[in-house]
């Protein structure tokens, strides 16, 4: 056998496995990982620098399947060249408890770079992956960091539009080493793309400033194809899109170019059909020639020299060893904590504000600390001081101007935490964490340790109105498992919030104030509790007559109306709780040392209600709306004072005690 006739043969075994998965399953996406499977073949045997036995060497190339319903054609490859993903794997193709899930999940196999399934999110995260290259290439050296991403995208992830947001930013940054491949087959579940579909994608990216080849009809040449990306890799200061025409399903008689083949197995018939004019046995499932598996291992342990010789240069480099450890662990230096600001009670100051002082204090000694906003990066507390803006002048920058792409931004900042060796940190105002949703729920998914600085936390911001005043927003983010929810009560709670959210894995958001929030007595001290999610604030005695608990701003209400109430012979605890998730970490004795388990509580949040019912009697809340108007006028007028806040507390322990007196025999 010759070595093009090998190679065929293997590039065959791909399409067998991409039709014999689904076809098992009942379920699944063979005819794009059918048309692409030369474009694998040559990504994984010729271009792609990896060494399958350390599937986490920081210096890989990274690869990333944007159109995650075509995961058989991942799999397949990571079985082939040997990382550790088995034949029965994709056996178990869709089935519950597999290693190989209907769409790629970061946790799942080795190989796997990032969490895809909904279209458009692997574009945005190969942008940060490229941002996460450049900058630790310019700091730690290119003996150290000089790798590619590679992206492979469709139709359907080009519509979306966290993709045009992604492009628009990757352009501007002028990131060399990205490349993308847009399989552009013409075909959508609905039918032909034409039916909704009629923009020039090559025209647009080239207008973002991207290099644009149209490979035409080469998805079979592999020569072509490889040529092509090496055009591209050699692109240092624009990324690149090329834009392949291909053939679903092909060479399926009845199915190429057809929908049906976009999302249902190909049937019986047509998978023996396809097999025999691929001279694959057509009786066979799951077939992998010996001499087709013995390549494709070769080419997966062909980068073990480079990576050994990689290990080598690490060990022998006399750079900030622990510099690139942190970064590399998304934490900081030992002892990094203890720059923590300190604020003291009567001081004044917003939550946005504070957050950004401790920011600026530790960043120096966490050093994969990279920063922005969503054009608002002054006013999210998103700002590093000193430190320029992440750009092709500057590679080196740690902060980041991601414009008003909310949902870019969120999706960069997955692929800069998922590369690792950064800890991205982006802001913009709460209410607007709704356009940013669905990639807060692939980091949650994938636990990237981002964080979010959602500030302008309540409809205390003022004057904009109900369309920038957050209401169900608490609540929405608070129902996503994985995600840490904190609102710190003031400048105190919120540099320890900074340090959960270093300290601990996975994604976490600062809910945070534009107003001014007094420094409350004891949050100096007792702030260090934020990590349980709540803590007893202002005691009220051994057995206080009632509890009031409050996140945020409303703590201090709160205080203030334990004043009123004791003047009125009424012992109040006064509880900050700030995270409901780290609360619901604790055990039973601690909460209950905390709420107490016989004296009502009543909760007071400038927010939903929804959710209050697990923790309190009754809630101080807002369940419509907001107002324009002035920051605490909003509030006065939406019940937040001491002395509603009071009244309430007096009206919930008045009808307990009614009930209590309640006798049953009156019931009817």
């Amino acid at each position: 056998m010759t070595e093009r006739d090998l190679e065929q043969l293997g590039i065959n075994v791909i399409r067998g496995l991409a039709m014999d998965a689904p076809q098992k399953a009942d379920s699944g996406h063979p005819g794009t990982a059918m048309a692409l499977a030369p474009l694998a073949h040559v990504l994984w045997t010729r271009i792609m620098r990896y060494d399958a036995g350390d599937p986490h060497w920081p210096d890989r190339d990274r690869f990333i399947l944007s159109c995650g319903h075509a995961c058989i054609l991942l799999y397949s490859m990571l079985y082939l060249t040997g990382y550790g993903v088995e034949l029965e794997d994709l056996k178990e193709f869709r089935q519950l408890g597999s290693r190989t899930p209907g769409h790629p999940e970061v946790h799942q196999l080795p190989g796997i770079e990032v969490t895809t399934g909904p279209l458009g999110q692997g574009v945005a995260n190969g942008v940060g992956m490229g941002v996460a290259e450049r900058l630790l290439r310019s700091r730690y050296g290119s003996e150290l960091i000089d790798h590619h991403t590679f992206v492979i995208c469709s139709d359907g992830d080009l519509m979306e539009g966290i993709s045009h947001e992604a492009a628009s930013l990757a352009g501007h940054l002028r990131l060399g080493r990205l490349i993308y491949v847009y399989d552009d087959n013409h075909v959508t579940i609905d039918g032909p793309t034409e039916l909704a579909l009629s923009d020039d994608a090559g025209a647009r990216f080239e207008s973002y400033g991207w290099h644009v080849e149209r490979l035409g009809e080469t998805a079979n040449d592999t020569d072509s194809l490889e040529a092509a990306l090496r055009r591209a890799m050699d692109e240092k200061e624009r990324p690149s899109l090329l834009v392949l025409r291909s053939h679903i399903a092909w060479p399926a008689p009845h199915l190429t170019d057809s929908p049906k083949a976009h999302g249902s197995p190909l049937g019986e018939d047509e998978v023996r059909a396809t097999k025999e004019l691929l001279g694959l046995p057509p009786d066979q499932q799951f077939w992998v020639p010996d001499e087709a598996l013995q390549m494709y291992r070769q080419a997966g342990s062909r980068g073990r020299a480079g990576r050994e010789d990689w290990e080598k240069r690490l060990s022998a480099w006399t750079g900030d060893r622990d510099g690139w450890d942190a970064a590399w662990a998304a934490g900081g230096r030992a002892g990094w904590e203890s720059k923590l600001p300190v604020w003291k009670p009567g001081e004044s100051v917003a939550t946005r504000k504070s957050a950004n002082v401790a920011l600026n204090a530790v960043a120096a000694d966490v050093p994969g600390l990279v920063a922005g906003g969503a054009d608002l990066t002054g006013n999210t507390g998103t700002k590093l001081d000193d430190e320029p803006l992440q750009s092709m002048e500057h590679p080196e920058g740690r902060a980041i101007a991601y414009g008003v792409r909310e949902h870019a931004m969120a999706g960069t900042m997955n692929g800069m935490a998922l590369h690792g060796g950064t800890l991205p940190v982006g802001g913009t105002f709460f209410v607007f964490s709704d356009y940013m949703r669905g990639s807060v729920r692939l980091a949650a998914v994938s636990e990237a340790k981002v964080v979010y600085f959602w500030t302008h936390d309540s409809v205390g911001l003022g004057q904009d109105g109900p369309t920038h005043q957050p209401i169900e927003q608490l609540a929405a983010v608070r129902a996503m498992p994985g995600l840490r929810v904190i609102r710190p009560a003031d400048a105190n709670e919120s540099a320890q919030a900074l340090r959960v959210a270093i300290e601990r894995d996975g994604p976490t958001a600062l809910i945070l104030s534009r107003q001014d929030l007094p420094v409350l007595e004891g949050t100096a001290e007792l702030g260090t509790d934020l990590e349980r999610g709540a803590y007893v604030l202002v005691d009220g005695g051994d057995d206080p007559d009632i509890v009031l608990v409050g996140t945020g701003s409303e703590v201090s209400v709160c205080v203030e109306a334990a004043r009123i109430l004791d003047d009125q012979g009424i012992a109040a605890r006064v509880v900050s709780m700030p995270s409901w998730e780290l609360f619901d970490e604790q055990d039973e004795d601690y909460q209950d040392s905390v709420l107490g388990p016989g004296a009502p509580v009543l909760s007071v949040e400038a927010a939903s209600s929804f959710g209050w019912s697990r923790w309190a009697d009754d809630s101080v809340c807002i369940d419509h709306f907001g107002a324009s108007g002035p920051g605490q006028q909003v509030l006065d007028a939406f019940g937040f004072t001491p002395e509603n806040v009071a009244a309430r507390a007096t009206i919930l322990l008045d009808s307990i005690e009614s009930y209590d007196d309640y006798d049953e025999e009156d019931l009817p």
